[in-house]
């Protein structure tokens, strides 16, 4: 069920830049810039709702949490497949990211608890697998369901989702929320007088209160950055109101610093932020999923722009890549298990910086594709096997959390992806030259950014240690 919240979301986000030309065809009086907003006010809404909605999430309890997002995303869906014009389709839209933005951290929350921690990565590497698997089968099944009509594109969520809220009801455990105003157990030690005698724990009770003020300045620091980042290809990179949303979200972000550090429970708990793993975690995923989207992106480019693909076989040809995800990421459990954690993540991060690299050296621009085999195709692999890695180990870092905290860290983690992918797309078209269709040289410079970043993201993962979140586990 977690698989399948996560595929939903994921692929929502990808197969819907497929069917745009169909979609313009059916709304003939939007302009490009509207119909841009079909993709982007999803994925603004999910950027910004990532940590809230993991917030009340564990003070409401995840299984109502998940439930209820599924639902939402599955009524979602059918308006955005019944939309008679444009705007309907954009507020529909907006519903599914709120959706998706209450399942997807909720769903690794509830999965994580059920694995002993050695099993962990097992687990988040199946989760990851299927994030992969949506993301790369995005444009295939996108182009498939477009041909037929891009309302299936939504409407076939409506099976999946009651197929998987049906199974909930049935199979996901009862967690007990912890709401504003209600008292929470704690446990302190008790200093006593008697040398040598021993502490015993003694039971406090601390209140969880609302953080309305804090909620407001994520979401404006996180909207108006991912704004910023998804619509400056479009209004132009020194755009006043490109700058004026970055602008936005720098002060915005900046004041919730200060906000959360006084609160006495913040919307973000800056304690997360002491769990040296977990930080470590969360800023190598925002260098990954720099490289992640800019590779993904590029070799779209490739297939389409320099190749001269069709759009379906250019889905099949960037398909090794979600394979290979999903033959690894069913083996990282063993894998980490041998290896160790650290050793794990820098693996799967020194070979997913090796993708862009063979690139770099072996890809040629021969116009019928006759390089793809030696040139592109062992770096698709490599990037799998990095993906299979790296992924499963630094999401399994929501573990190192309490109990209480999974679902807000878990969305904590889940804004490192999104905001890498959104910076990472933006990245590549300032590191392209802004252009429609880059040239070979133009994605020679985007392979380079990218191999940055995904070494940023090996460093990330030669640091991360597991040792402080064993106290945590424990509270």
């Amino acid at each position: 069920m977690a698989s399948t919240a996560q595929f939903l979301a994921v692929l929502d986000l990808i197969a819907v830049n497929i069917a745009f030309p169909a979609i313009g065809a059916d709304f003939r009086s939007a302009s490009t810039a509207g119909l841009s907003w079909v993709l982007n006010a999803y994925t603004i809404v999910l950027a910004a709702l990532l940590v809230p909605a993991g917030r009340l999430a564990d003070e409401t309890g995840r299984r109502r949490s998940f439930l209820l997002g599924m639902a939402l995303f599955g009524l979602a869906s059918i308006g955005c497949g019944a939309a008679p014009g444009l705007g309907w389709l954009i507020a529909a839209r907006v519903v599914q990211g709120v959706a998706a933005a209450v399942v997807v951290p909720t769903s690794l929350s509830l999965a994580l608890p059920a694995f002993a921690p050695r099993e962990q990565a097992t687990a988040v590497g199946v989760w990851t697998a299927v994030s992969a698997v949506a993301a790369s089968s995005g444009p295939v099944v996108g182009g498939l369901l477009a041909a037929l009509d891009w309302r299936w594109i939504f409407l076939i969520n409506a099976p999946v989702v009651l197929g998987a809220v049906a199974a909930g009801l049935r199979l996901l455990p009862r967690t007990e929320p912890v709401r504003p105003g209600q008292a929470a157990e704690s446990v302190r030690t008790e200093p006593v007088p008697a040398e040598g005698a021993r502490a015993e724990p003694v039971r406090t009770r601390a209140v969880r209160r609302l953080d309305p003020l804090g909620t407001l300045l994520v979401l404006m620091a996180t909207g108006s950055l991912t704004t910023a980042c998804v619509q400056a290809p479009e209004w132009g990179y020194a755009a006043p109101a490109t700058l004026a949303f970055l602008g936005v979200g720098v002060v915005a972000g900046a004041l919730c610093a200060a906000h959360v550090r006084r609160h006495p429970d913040p919307v973000v708990d800056p304690a997360l932020f002491r769990t040296r793993g977990f930080t470590t975690a969360a800023l190598g995923l925002l260098s990954y999923f720099l490289a992640y989207s800019a590779i993904l992106l590029a070799a779209t480019w490739m297939f389409s722009g320099v190749w001269g693909y069709s759009t379906r076989r250019a889905g099949l040809a960037v398909a090794p890549w979600p394979l290979t995800v999903l033959v690894v990421s069913a083996l990282s459990g063993r894998i980490v298990r041998a290896l160790g954690e650290r050793r794990g993540a820098v693996l799967g991060a020194v070979a997913f910086t090796a993708a862009p690299l063979w690139w770099l050296v072996a890809a040629g621009p021969s116009g019928d594709g006759a390089h793809y085999a030696a040139g592109f195709l062992p770096g698709l692999v490599l990037a799998g096997i990095g993906a299979g890695l790296y992924q499963p180990v630094m999401f399994a870092a929501a573990g190192l959390l309490p109990a209480r905290r999974l679902s807000v860290g878990s969305g904590v983690l889940m804004m490192s992806r999104q905001g890498g992918t959104a910076l990472g797309v933006a990245a590549l078209v300032v590191v392209t030259g802004g252009a429609r269709q880059p040239g070979l040289a133009d994605l020679r410079a985007g392979w380079v950014f990218a191999a940055v970043a995904a070494a940023v993201a090996a460093l990330a993962g030669a640091v991360f240690r597991t040792a402080d979140g064993k106290a945590a586990r424990r509270h």
